[in-house]
Protein backbone atom coordinates (compact mmCIF):
# COMPACT_ATOMS: atom_id res chain seq x y z
CA UNK A 1 0.00 0.00 0.00
CA UNK A 2 2.79 2.41 0.86
CA UNK A 3 4.54 3.77 -2.19
CA UNK A 4 7.13 6.48 -2.79
CA UNK A 5 8.23 7.64 -6.23
CA UNK A 6 11.23 9.93 -6.72
CA UNK A 7 11.79 12.14 -9.74
CA UNK A 8 13.73 15.21 -10.80
CA UNK A 9 17.23 13.82 -11.04
CA UNK A 10 19.50 14.39 -13.99
CA UNK A 11 22.84 15.69 -15.19
CA UNK A 12 23.94 19.12 -14.03
CA UNK A 13 27.20 21.07 -14.09
CA UNK A 14 28.98 22.03 -10.86
CA UNK A 15 27.28 25.03 -9.30
CA UNK A 16 23.94 24.14 -10.84
CA UNK A 17 20.62 23.30 -9.20
CA UNK A 18 18.04 20.53 -9.23
CA UNK A 19 14.76 19.96 -7.41
CA UNK A 20 13.91 16.41 -6.45
CA UNK A 21 10.33 15.31 -5.87
CA UNK A 22 8.97 12.42 -3.82
CA UNK A 23 5.33 11.53 -4.44
CA UNK A 24 3.64 9.54 -1.68
CA UNK A 25 0.63 7.24 -1.85
CA UNK A 26 -1.04 4.79 0.50
CA UNK A 27 -0.69 6.97 3.58
CA UNK A 28 -1.39 10.47 4.78
CA UNK A 29 1.59 12.72 4.16
CA UNK A 30 0.41 15.35 6.63
CA UNK A 31 2.38 15.40 9.89
CA UNK A 32 4.72 12.68 8.64
CA UNK A 33 8.48 13.01 8.46
CA UNK A 34 10.06 11.89 5.19
CA UNK A 35 13.76 11.17 4.88
CA UNK A 36 16.06 11.75 1.92
CA UNK A 37 19.04 9.43 1.51
CA UNK A 38 21.71 9.06 -1.14
CA UNK A 39 24.14 6.36 -2.18
CA UNK A 40 27.17 6.81 -4.41
CA UNK A 41 28.72 3.85 -6.25
CA UNK A 42 30.72 1.70 -3.84
CA UNK A 43 29.68 3.83 -0.87
CA UNK A 44 27.34 3.38 2.06
CA UNK A 45 23.89 4.92 1.95
CA UNK A 46 23.82 8.14 3.94
CA UNK A 47 21.10 10.38 5.28
CA UNK A 48 20.73 13.72 3.51
CA UNK A 49 17.77 15.40 5.15
CA UNK A 50 14.55 14.84 7.06
CA UNK A 51 11.45 16.64 5.85
CA UNK A 52 9.34 17.44 8.89
CA UNK A 53 6.14 19.41 9.15
CA UNK A 54 6.71 23.14 8.68
CA UNK A 55 8.15 24.89 11.74
CA UNK A 56 8.33 21.60 13.64
CA UNK A 57 11.23 19.53 12.36
CA UNK A 58 13.89 19.88 9.69
CA UNK A 59 17.26 18.13 9.59
CA UNK A 60 20.15 18.36 7.16
CA UNK A 61 23.45 16.56 6.97
CA UNK A 62 26.41 18.84 7.55
CA UNK A 63 27.62 18.19 4.02
CA UNK A 64 24.48 19.74 2.48
CA UNK A 65 23.39 22.29 5.07
CA UNK A 66 23.03 25.73 3.52
CA UNK A 67 22.78 24.29 0.01
CA UNK A 68 19.78 21.93 0.18
CA UNK A 69 16.29 22.93 1.34
CA UNK A 70 13.27 20.78 2.23
CA UNK A 71 9.70 21.63 1.35
CA UNK A 72 6.37 19.88 0.99
CA UNK A 73 2.97 20.19 -0.63
CA UNK A 74 0.45 18.19 1.36
CA UNK A 75 -2.30 18.73 -1.21
CA UNK A 76 -0.10 17.13 -3.87
CA UNK A 77 1.18 14.54 -1.37
CA UNK A 78 4.72 15.36 -2.36
CA UNK A 79 7.92 16.43 -0.67
CA UNK A 80 10.76 18.24 -2.39
CA UNK A 81 14.48 18.68 -2.02
CA UNK A 82 15.85 21.85 -3.60
CA UNK A 83 19.55 21.33 -4.26
CA UNK A 84 21.68 24.37 -5.02
CA UNK A 85 25.42 24.84 -5.57
CA UNK A 86 25.76 21.20 -6.54
CA UNK A 87 29.23 19.67 -6.53
CA UNK A 88 30.62 16.41 -7.97
CA UNK A 89 30.59 14.97 -4.45
CA UNK A 90 26.78 15.17 -4.55
CA UNK A 91 26.64 12.60 -7.36
CA UNK A 92 24.55 9.65 -6.15
CA UNK A 93 21.23 7.89 -6.40
CA UNK A 94 18.79 9.76 -4.18
CA UNK A 95 16.00 7.95 -2.34
CA UNK A 96 13.09 9.08 -0.21
CA UNK A 97 11.97 6.99 2.75
CA UNK A 98 9.08 6.62 5.14
CA UNK A 99 9.36 3.94 7.82
CA UNK A 100 10.38 0.79 5.88
CA UNK A 101 9.22 2.05 2.47
CA UNK A 102 11.72 3.24 -0.14
CA UNK A 103 11.31 4.71 -3.57
CA UNK A 104 13.12 3.43 -6.64
CA UNK A 105 15.65 6.25 -6.52
CA UNK A 106 16.56 9.01 -8.93
CA UNK A 107 20.07 9.54 -10.32
CA UNK A 108 21.81 12.85 -9.73
CA UNK A 109 25.05 13.38 -11.65
CA UNK A 110 27.13 16.52 -11.17
CA UNK A 111 29.84 16.73 -13.79
CA UNK A 112 31.40 19.14 -16.24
Amino acid sequence: QLQLVESGGGLVQPGGSLRLSCAASGFALDKKAIGWFRQAPGQEREGVSCVGVPDVHQWYADSVKGRFTNSRDNAQKSVYLQMNSLQPEDTAVYYCNYRSSWGQGTQVTVSS
